[in-house]
């Protein structure tokens, strides 16, 4: 037989495009149009339906950038389509192929009530199946006129990402408003096509399906009126019969599929946008459950569901019908879809506990998997945390983004610093957007890296990152695979049924170890260094808060802020999202984000303020407030007293130019150029400084990745360097202890100031910088004479280790990290750690001196401005004020306090009376990360705690309060079942922890 393969197949696209789609809408008339462009924000429903419109028509421009236009569409279905199914053809001005990155609309009644939303992919509404004929058709679209800011040439600045520079220019051309007649057949012949002819491209060609398939895509070809499209529809179905009815071999991979929309809280259009794309998704999905028996659809995210509840009552009402049938789910147990590398403890631990919660108490259901399917990565610290807040499973994506190493596993279980395991999915399809092509699903199957030992995989499905979630074409492809030879079979899955499946076939998967590093978007441990810092000071001032209200509650009848840390916190939670944190997102965002962060810093410095002198009372005694979890100056933990004396230390001029710094512990020397050429531990006796080397040195790359910019910085950048060593002024600073160095470069300045605190081993380096560069990288460098193969970087509830060579490509790719408040390095029995107040990037690199002693140089480098243009063309332009401190001589319990204490600065007031701790402990290597009353208002003490040092413990907990009862309790304050609670004895505790072990205790109170 002559092969007529690409003949046929090229037959298919032509008379699909040309004949048979454009024959699901026959007939339509055009429908009457108005508008109305409200002046400014978003206004009410009832205000854009009561207002005026003017009237507009196909072919016009509308929507200035950001805009809100609403749009009254009139007219009347004609008698001749009786007994027909009859649909509005809304078209804004769409491009098909970007879903939820332009305009989009959300359809109403003229009663106020949501219809469905519009989209790109999603353009229909139905006004009836039949219709009578002569019906009066009116219905009003909320359309937004969000400007595309990732076009088809992507990553170029652009102005559109904040309202304040995006101007008035209409962004949309109105393309259809029309009434049309719906023929379901053909529109069934074309599902029926699309999925035979993607699936027939992926099977060999020399495969008899293969040519199955063929032979009958050409009879139903053959059948077709080209010129009557509609009368012979039908009859070309009848052809497809045999072939879509054969069924999957049984060894077929198997896929869940669970609608899906994975919409960001915050990206390329600001948090109010948010709002809106998340009501027009959930009336969308709600309808679209109505009308499909089988269909699933899940939502993550907290937040966005608390949304739709204050926004749009309406639509929430539709949802909690939907959720009582359980097709619509519930899903992650977070507030947000978090980055998860740079939260802090507490801060991550809340996520679940603030996520869980409202899914608890608004419907009784509890999420037992965490869903982040697009989150950069994986701190080390996470499996505990899921653990400890009532959940077992992970699912995400994004790892098979990694540029250099594909990940060896699809189903695994994921291990972390504490011994924890999860059970962890990542989708073969590579997709959080599965829209059941072929080639996805083949994909899926081809991909799946656990093949011979299980055959389940997961396809979240439905259009997202801007929202928009699953189509009727997408329920109807999967309809036809759920049980298709050459396929994989396809079947509608909650998240739970999946889990509960995957978990049951595979009881013994492979395990990964550490962190889930995603070799892509390191930058974003840098860019929009506001918003970061914003994030730490936040996540250390709730700690404040909540530690000086409880005790202030416990001791004086306080009144603890409930409500106003829960707004605070979820706050807090909302702009760790996963493109908020990491800088990734608009302009707009980020403006929005620093005012917020200005916010809740005088709100919660009030709360500490009003607590504190509750506690303290009225008098002249100087008291030091120590919020850290250790002691300092002689005051305890979470106690206020009278602060020791801490000593003296030196400044020296050199005759060089230069200064010597010295507090009997450390000798720092500090050349002409304000360059740290030696820090001398007198201790130990022992040079830190490589040798030939200078710290406080500050590099600046060029940065121009090849995609992605705010996201991205690519390992190139390192090829090119300048050592910014020409200092204007290296003088004493104003305290007459201290060093203060002036630099410019470029268009930017730089003012720094060293100091030596008495009676301590650091180095504190405060760093201003004007920063007025563009696609330029800023690093601060610390050559350190110490050798050592990995070291430790804080996470959460404890640090990971890293290797400090390159012996592997995976090792390699890790040329950016990310650590919390310290880095640590250490040979054995001497150590050195870097702690900083606001920064997460850095690297860590080693050398061996050619001459001399041939020693070892470890360099680590902390990383402190970026200058991307996309999103944000103006990203970190202007002042920014950084504070690290070189720790000479630590131990990794020296860096777990020093990066506590950096973080954590005491407050200096006056009182009547000193203040006892409400909870000590009696070692340093149990960290207390939260004291606060119980979320239920009971009144009860609530204790979080980990082992901090990465070995065994053994402690004593002594508590300044009366309590009944101690209970182990999870994340949510639920008493852990078959737990005991720790041996108690008067108002000590003893408590034995594992490394990094994570323990919350819930004390009742009488």
């Amino acid at each position: 037989m002559h092969d007529d393969r690409t003949l046929v197949e090229a037959r298919l696209r032509r008379v699909l495009d040309e004949r048979i789609r454009p024959a699901v809408y026959p007939e339509s008339v055009p429908l009457r149009v108005a508008v109305w462009h409200a002046p400014g924000e978003p206004v009410p429903v009832a205000e854009g339906l009561a207002a005026e419109p003017e009237p507009i028509a196909v072919g016009d421009r509308w929507g200035a950038p950001w805009g809100t236009s609403w749009f009254r569409v009139t007219g009347t279905v004609p008698e001749a389509w009786a007994g027909r199914t009859v649909e509005a053809l809304l078209d804004l001005g769409f491009d098909e192929n970007m879903p939820g990155f332009q305009c989009e609309g959300l359809v109403y009644r003229p009663d106020g009530s949501p219809v469905k939303g519009l989209n790109p992919r999603n353009q229909w509404v139905r006004i009836g199946a039949p219709v009578a004929g002569g019906e009066e058709v009116r219905l009003h679209i909320e359309a937004a006129s969000n400007p595309v800011i990732l076009d088809y040439h992507p990553f170029r600045p652009t102005w559109l990402g904040d309202k304040d520079t995006a101007g008035t220019e209409p962004q949309y051309t109105l393309a259809r408003m029309d009434l049309a007649v719906f023929d379901e057949t053909v529109w069934q012949l074309v599902m029926d096509l699309e999925v035979l002819g993607e699936l027939m491209a992926e099977l060999p060609v020399d495969s008899p399906r293969r040519w199955d398939i063929l032979r009958a895509v050409e009879r139903a070809l053959d059948t077709v009126d080209l010129q009557d499209v509609n009368a012979t529809a039908g009859r070309a179905r009848e052809r497809l019969t045999g072939v879509l009815s054969a069924p999957a071999v049984p060894s077929a991979h198997r896929i869940g599929a669970v609608g899906h929309a994975h919409i960001d809280s915050a990206w390329l259009w600001p948090l109010r946008e948010t709002v809106r794309k998340v009501a027009r998704t959930v009336s969308n999905m709600t309808a679209l459950l109505e009308d499909e028996p089988d269909f699933v659809f899940a939502m993550s995210q907290a937040q966005q569901w608390a949304w739709v509840k204050e926004h749009r009552p309406e639509v929430w009402a539709r949802v909690k019908k939907a959720v009582a049938e359980g097709r619509f789910v519930p899903a992650g147990g977070m507030w947000v879809e978090s980055d998860t590398n740079m939260p802090g403890s507490e801060a991550m631990a809340r996520q679940f506990t603030h996520g869980k919660r409202f899914f608890l108490d608004e419907f009784g259901i509890e999420n037992e998997e965490a869903w982040l399917p697009d989150t950069f990565g994986f701190a080390a610290g996470l499996p505990q945390i899921i653990r400890a807040a009532g959940s077992k499973w992970l699912l995400t994506q994004k790892i098979s983004w990694s540029q250099t190493n594909k990940f060896p596993h699809h189903t695994f279980h994921w291990e972390g610093i504490d011994g924890t395991r999860i059970f962890t999915h990542f989708p073969p399809a590579d997709t959080y957007n599965c829209s059941m092509k072929g080639s996805e699903i083949a994909h899926a199957v081809r991909n799946f890296r656990d093949k011979g030992r299980a055959r389940h995989s997961l396809a979240p499905t439905g259009w997202g990152d801007g929202g928009g979630g699953t189509t009727r074409e997408m329920v109807a492809k999967a309809a036809r695979l759920r049980d298709l030879e050459g396929s994989a079979t396809v079947r509608w899955q909650t998240p739970r049924a999946f889990f509960e499946q995957a978990e049951a076939e595979y009881p013994e998967p492979p395990v990964w170890v550490g962190e889930l590093y995603l070799e892509l978007h390191r930058a974003t441990l840098t860019s929009q260094a506001r918003t970061k810092q914003g994030n730490r000071r936040a996540e250390h001032l709730l700690r404040e808060a909540e530690l000086w209200a409880a005790t202030a509650a416990v001791r004086t009848g306080f009144p603890y802020p409930y409500e106003e840390l829960d707004r605070i916190w979820k706050t807090v939670l909302l702009h760790q999202f996963h493109d908020i944190l990491p800088g990734s997102s608009i302009a707009w965002v980020h403006r929005e984000a620093r005012a917020t962060y200005e916010r809740l810093t005088t709100e919660l410095t009030a709360v500490v303020d009003a607590a504190q002198r509750a506690l303290a009372g009225e008098g002249t005694t100087p008291l030091l407030f120590n919020s850290a979890p250790h002691a300092r100056h002689g005051v305890p933990a979470g106690a206020a007293a009278t602060p020791e004396a801490p000593g003296t230390s030196t400044l020296t001029p050199r005759d060089d130019g230069g200064f010597g710094l010295d507090n009997g512990l450390l000798r720092i020397t500090v050349d002409a150029r304000g360059l740290v050429v030696s820090a001398y531990d007198h201790g130990a006796g022992r040079e830190t400084i490589a040798p030939g080397t200078a710290a406080n040195l500050l590099q600046l790359h060029p940065d121009f990745p090849n995609m992605w910019d705010a996201w991205d910085v690519d390992s190139f950048y390192r090829n090119t360097v300048t050592d910014l060593t020409d200092a204007e002024s290296v003088t004493a600073g104003e305290d007459g202890a201290s060093v203060r160095i002036v630099r410019s470069f470029g268009s930017s300045r730089v003012t720094q100031l060293l100091s030596l605190p008495p009676g301590e081993r650091r180095l504190v380096i405060d760093t201003e910088v004007d920063w007025h560069e563009t696609e330029k990288f800023l690093k601060l460098a610390l050559p350190l004479d110490l050798h050592a193969e990995r070291y430790a970087s804080e996470t959460q509830f404890g640090h990971a280790f890293r290797p400090t060579h390159t012996n592997t490509s995976w090792e390699a790719a890790k040329f950016e990290a990310c650590s919390h408040r310290f880095v640590h390095l250490e040979e054995p029995g001497w150590g050195v750690a870097v702690v900083n107040d606001s920064t997460y990037g850095h690297d860590v690199t080693r050398t061996v001196r050619a001459d001399g002693d041939r020693g070892t140089t470890t360099t680590v480098r902390v990383s402190l401005l970026r200058a991307p243009r996309f999103p944000d063309p103006e990203t970190d332009q202007g002042v920014h004020r950084f504070r690290h401190a070189l720790v000479v001589g630590a131990s990794v319990g020296d860096a777990v306090r020093e990066g506590w204490r950096i973080n954590l600065p005491e407050r200096h007031t006056t009182g009547a009376r000193a203040v006892a701790p409400l909870v000590g402990v009696d070692d340093d290597a149990v960290v207390v990360t939260a004291v606060k009353l119980a979320d239920d208002g009971s009144g009860d003490v609530v204790v979080r705690f980990h082992e901090a040092h990465g070995g065994r413990a053994r402690a004593t907990l002594t508590t300044g309060f009366p309590y009944t009862d101690v209970t182990v309790t999870d994340l949510l304050e639920r008493p852990l079942p078959d737990t005991e609670p720790p041996a108690r004895e008067d108002e000590r505790i003893t408590v034995h922890l594992r490394p990094f072990e994570l323990v919350t205790l819930r004390f009742s109170r009488p």
